[in-house]
């Protein structure tokens, strides 16, 4: 006869996956969840969830797949490895795994470290096996112990979300077209034991548990003890609670995007418009429009301080905030988020090239690319296979004359008269020829004084930022 607590378990996690697999289908292009892989390190929970995944799989004609990381950490790591390979070979799972040697180890430290190489990997046996869905083990009490976690660190209501049953995560598994599901949130760390005992499922214990230099391990060991026994149930507590936030995580969102609305120009924030809302208001906004551009999440102290550089500066001033992964611009009261430059603004070398018919060029260093367009007047083509080019940053005292009805001017003035900020001046190149003619400059146009123009199948060169 069944065990009672073992179904609840078997149940809770069948429940959960079809939520999961019926949600895939808003998130992923194929709309399939025909192929499904499990993190399996082997350890209790991981191997609990390969065996709930195994069972499922078979009974929905699923192709399920084991995906292991070995990041030599542990001098047990090997063994590791061979355990989970000899447990899915004897279940007839498809099993493949990555050795990874771990890099930033000063930086981040080992804890993270680990984590950041474990998801990389994991994103690339998911793509190579083309496999949408990875399930990870994580359980009620890894809930609790985020939320926790993010509650000790100060995390406003995101972090108190905690993990979701299903989402993307990009910056760790390297694409957004692959999902994780969490088919076990429901289940505490105590039931997965009993049911690994109950069915006589093999595990291995992982020694770094227990090491309470990482932060979840003093929690887990020094703790949460304490409160399950003043507390008893507080993981199911948490978990609702992390619930609760999601759902005020929600509207925030929803008004977020109604400020955003109100504020946007393009791809700018009007700054007048902005100051008419509450602080609270401007930082719910600023953090929904920099999750929208892929921009980690900034601390409340560097919001504050973007908002006193943006509001209070003169206005004439060169605003520049910086961040990790952007520059904060402002020019003619609106706000611009800007790709910083890799080279840190140092001035590059020209770059020689020639043009044999390509409809685009990449210039990674200048970060973007030479687009050739054939057009109804612009630069002969013949002429401009013929010429030795070279892509480089202004030297000043160009000239530019656009059309031959339109005056010669400086670029400078090109510059000013189509309102092209200051910091983007100092990025846009020039194509010259060999002999030092100005072609071309990105954010202005042709020259049709210095080089031959004609009509009909013609070329004209255009600079667009970022394209790869």
């Amino acid at each position: 006869m069944p065990n009672p607590q073992a179904a609840s378990i078997i149940d809770a996690f069948e429940r959960a996956l079809g939520v999961i697999r019926a949600r895939v289908f808003a998130f992923s292009e194929s709309g399939t969840t025909q192929r499904l892989a499990v993190a399996y390190s082997g350890g209790l929970d991981s191997a609990a969830l390969l065996h709930l995944a195994h069972v499922y799989a078979k009974a929905h004609g699923i192709s399920l797949f084991a995906f292991h990381v070995h990041h030599g950490i542990s001098p047990n790591a090997d063994a590791w490895l061979a355990h989970c390979e000899k447990e899915c070979a004897a279940s007839g799972i498809h099993f493949d795994a990555r050795r990874m040697v771990l890099s930033d180890r000063e930086r981040d430290g080992v804890e993270q470290a680990a984590r950041t190489a474990r998801y990389a990997a994991l994103g690339e046996l998911c793509r190579q096996h083309e496999v949408p869905l990875l399930l990870t083990a994580h359980h009620q009490d890894d809930q609790a112990e985020t939320v926790l976690l993010q509650l000790l660190r100060g995390s406003g209501v995101t972090g108190m979300c905690g993990m979701d049953a299903l989402n993307t995560a990009p910056d760790l598994l390297g694409d957004a077209r692959t999902l994780i599901g969490r088919p076990l949130l429901e289940v505490t760390r105590a039931e997965l034991a009993m049911f690994v005992s109950q069915h006589g499922i093999a595990f291995v214990e992982d020694e770094s548990n227990t090491d309470l230099r990482y932060a979840r391990n003093a929690l887990r060991h020094g703790v949460v003890p304490s409160l399950d026994r003043y507390f008893p149930g507080f993981q199911r507590r948490l978990a609702r609670a992390a619930q609760h936030a999601r759902s005020a995580q929600g509207m925030l969102d929803e008004l977020a995007e109604q400020d955003l609305a109100s504020c946007c120009a393009g791809d700018a924030i009007d700054i007048a418009r902005l100051q008419k809302l509450g602080t609270d208001r401007i930082d719910n906004l600023l953090r929904h429009w920099f999750a929208r551009h892929g921009i980690r999440m900034p601390s409340t102290a560097w919001l504050v301080q973007m908002r006193g550089q943006l509001f209070e500066a003169r206005k004439d001033a060169l605003v520049c905030v910086t961040h990790p992964d952007c520059e904060i611009r402002r020019h003619r009261g609106m706000m611009h988020l800007v790709p910083r430059i890799m080279n840190g603004g140092v001035r590059l070398p020209p770059v020689a090239f020639r043009w044999n018919g390509e409809a685009e060029m990449p210039f990674p260093a200048y970060g973007g690319s030479l687009h050739f367009d054939i057009v109804a007047e612009g630069v002969d083509g013949v002429w401009l296979r013929a010429q030795e080019l070279h892509l480089r940053h202004r030297s000043g005292g160009e000239k530019l004359k656009l059309a031959a009805d339109r005056p010669t001017k400086s670029l400078k003035h090109h510059f000013q008269d189509l309102d092209v900020p200051a910091w983007e001046r100092t990025r846009l190149p020039v194509v010259v020829t060999g002999d030092g003619k100005l072609l071309y400059a990105a954010g202005i146009g042709m020259n049709c004084r210095d080089v031959p123009m004609t009509r009909g199948q013609a070329i004209r060169l255009r600079w667009e930022a970022g394209a790869s």
